[in-house]
């Protein structure tokens, strides 16, 4: 009898537990946000990167616009934003991303990007030019940005945007050192660490913050390392939220952690001196961003006053 090939085996995906359910955006709000997004040809890290929570965002107008295109140079395993040879940079999607605030009547706003290391410096003065749009249109918003490594570029291209003065300056270590290699294989957690101690160095008024996913294996003292490795580079906010795989070819989540782990995280990460730790299963970088901009400003006015009394 000739030898039979067994059947493919499916991999088993390990069943999203209910604290992670939501609902399906259904909302008015929902819809006129993204009619606006569409008008204005701007991509959204929201709808790029598959995030849970862009229903209840999107219901109150609020929105991560993603600049630089929708094509990222790099391919990490966690990231559902496509990979390839980008666009040319848009000239006017500043004014495109100023419009899209004003007309959202956006307090606060949060501004991430594609990596391009394509370009001579990685992004850097479409920030600027972003942050100076916004500026003009809206001079009561405040500014978060969410930048990229800017990898072999990082002096000149994290000076510029820190002399236009954003007002939060994000940039996410993403995960523990002993992952990067299969998790973030194109950037490196250390070079990663400095480039949030610079923004602190070139100018201690700018809130720094750094965001991290857990599911991926990591051990919980490597997180306990990385909050010390953080509050050594002097940062001031920590987001900590459960990654989630976006489709089947991304790295697998090994384990949902429970909603009393990430407690505990905030409470560990809140004794190590950070002014603002936001930890739970759907914690993301710009989640509630606004209002944790206004707890951020709230913290240092009470470190300044015990200082002074």
């Amino acid at each position: 009898m000739a030898d039979v090939d067994p059947a493919p085996v499916t991999p088993i995906r390990i069943r999203k537990p209910d604290w992670l359910r939501v609902k399906a955006p259904t909302s008015v709000g929902f819809a006129q946000t993204r009619k606006l997004m569409r008008d204005l040809g701007l991509n959204t890290v929201c709808e790029e990167a598959a995030c849970p929570n862009i229903g209840e965002c999107w219901t109150q107008k609020h929105a991560t616009v993603m600049i630089l295109g929708d094509t990222c140079t790099r391919a990490c395993a966690f990231c559902n934003v496509k990979t390839g040879m980008p666009n040319p940079v848009d000239p006017l999607e500043p004014e495109h991303v100023a419009t899209a605030a004003a007309e959202l009547g956006l307090e606060h706003i949060v501004i991430t990007s594609v990596d391009r290391d394509d370009l001579a410096d990685g992004g850097a003065t479409q920030f600027v030019r972003v942050i100076e749009a916004l500026r003009r249109r809206t001079p009561k918003t405040t500014i978060e940005i969410l930048t990229p490594d800017f990898r072999n570029k990082a002096d000149e291209a994290v000076k510029r945007i820190v002399d236009a003065r954003p007002d939060v300056y994000n940039h996410n270590l993403e995960t523990v050192p002993r992952l990067y290699p299969t998790i973030r294989p194109g950037a490196r957690y250390y070079h990663s660490l400095r480039l949030l101690e610079r923004v602190k160095a070139l100018d201690p008024t700018i809130f720094t913050k750094s965001g991290l996913m857990v599911g991926l294996g990591e051990e919980r003292l490597e997180i306990h390392q990385v909050m010390d490795d953080m509050r050594s580079a002097d940062i001031d906010f920590l987001t900590i939220g459960q990654y989630l795989q976006p489709t089947p070819r991304h790295a697998k989540v090994i384990d949902f952690v429970t909603p009393d782990t990430f407690k505990s995280y905030a409470s560990l990460g809140r004794a190590k001196g950070f002014a603002l730790v936001a930890a739970s299963p759907l914690t993301r970088s710009s989640y509630h961003a606004g209002d944790d901009f206004a707890k951020l400003k709230a913290a240092r006015l009470a470190r300044h006053q015990r200082a002074d009394a």
